[in-house]
């Protein structure tokens, strides 16, 4: 009998079983996953090399678990980080980071009995993603949906997609700026049977990173996150995930980020830029300062955020480019913005051996109206002329992107 078991203590030993198992069972504890079991068949199996097969689950349950990718090509030879992963948001159902918070905002509210399908309109202000993920929630769940949102070119893609999803959409005077709008807002949510949905300021949006991203991020670099840098929104994710890291590992370091054209969260005055979804024109309501004067806002540590750091238009649209013809990944703006940050911290001499971690929140398919599409869109009116050519005895090439023709110059 004894001979037995030492061939199994051996047996075990070799495969290094135990070891995994413990690893394994160690990360679930982390994580504190609601199906323990389930997430420790998921951790062996990726151990193993083996890709677990997608459970069937209910629509809204595919949002979250979205992939982390290794950035390489596009980190510049001086890169002193040991790794910059690239958190790929654009893989929930609705294309973005905001599919999460969109969910838990409208979730916690049927929890509280406040809202009702097929009773209740949902409604909320927008620079565009939260709207596309709220106007889809609501067709899934069987709400009405209104979304506002300023009428500019680059909301193109956001109108004819939350349309798509039967929504309503309520354009508003762009020069209002953002208290503007919101003011709007209100008052259209102020009706009877209508919901501000406010994710501006409702606390279920941190929440919402706080439950979830910020432990996938913790659980897929093992708890070896080092630094953390995100853009300014509505400031929930940063928030958020700032403050489950730091519960979880106290020197994490987390930057956020803003336009150089519109600093508010360090006291400069807010200005035009083109990074779609960053910095709506006020300071967060998520983030410690927001009942300070500007003339006492510094770039100096304060809540959860250790450094403020920033990115202008012109070097967001050149990432955002450069991400897709040298990683094969399609951003927007904002993703842009922060990979550049990101790739700047890797070359500090702190970030020596440091794992960063970067957010991609939605996919560069999506802003084609944005100028980062610019010289594409004019090219491509160019090479597909409306009506196109009826004529037989024309050449089979008609157009070579690599060499159009002299008068299309």
């Amino acid at each position: 009998m004894s001979g037995a078991l030492d061939d199994a203590r051996n047996y075990l030993k070799e495969q290094n079983l135990e070891e995994q198992i413990t690893a394994a069972i160690s990360q679930v504890i982390r994580e504190k996953a609601p199906d323990a079991a389930k997430r420790v068949a998921e951790i062996l199996s990726a151990k193993a090399g083996k890709i677990p097969t997608p459970p069937v689950v209910s629509y809204m349950g595919t949002i979250g678990s979205t992939p982390m990718v290794p950035l390489n090509r596009i980190l510049p030879a001086e890169c002193k980080a040991a790794r910059v992963l690239l958190k790929l948001e654009m893989q929930n159902p609705g294309g973005s980071l905001k599919d999460r918070i969109a969910l838990t905002m409208i979730e916690e509210a049927e929890k509280q009995g406040t809202i009702t399908p097929g009773v209740t309109t949902l409604v909320d202000f927008t620079s565009g993603n939260t709207g596309i993920a709220e106007a889809m929630i609501a067709a899934a769940k069987g709400y009405k949906c209104i979304i506002c949102m300023p009428q500019v070119p680059a909301m193109h893609e956001r109108y004819i997609t939350c349309r798509q999803f039967g929504a309503d959409v309520h354009l508003l005077n762009p020069t209002l700026g953002g208290p503007g709008w919101l003011e709007y807002t209100k008052e259209l949510a102020s009706k009877p049977d209508h919901f501000y949905i406010n994710q501006m300021e409702n606390m279920d949006n941190p929440k919402a990173h706080i439950a979830y991203t910020g432990p996938e991020i913790y659980a897929q670099t093992e708890g070896k996150v080092d630094i953390f840098i995100h853009g300014i929104g509505t400031g929930g994710c940063i928030s958020g995930v700032g403050q489950f890291l730091k519960s979880k590992k106290a020197d994490v370091k987390i930057i956020a980020l803003e336009p150089t054209e519109s600093r508010v969260h360090v006291g400069q005055s807010v200005g035009k830029h083109g990074i779609v979804g960053w910095a709506p024109g006020f300071h967060s309501k998520f983030l410690d300062g927001v009942e300070l004067p500007a003339d006492q806002l510094t770039d100096g540590p304060r809540g959860v955020v250790d450094e403020w750091l920033h990115c202008s238009t012109e070097d967001a649209m050149a990432m955002a480019k450069a991400m897709a013809s040298k990683e094969g990944i399609m951003v927007g703006p904002s993703s842009g913005a922060a990979i550049k940050v990101a790739c700047d911290v890797a070359c500090r001499p702190e970030a020596e051996g440091k794992t960063i971690v970067v957010v991609a929140p939605s996919h560069g398919i999506r802003y084609t109206a944005s100028p980062l599409w610019g010289a594409a869109v004019a090219e491509a009116k160019k090479a597909l002329p409306n009506p196109p050519c009826a004529d037989k005895e024309k050449p089979k090439l008609l157009w070579d992107s690599a060499n159009p023709p002299a008068d299309a110059a």
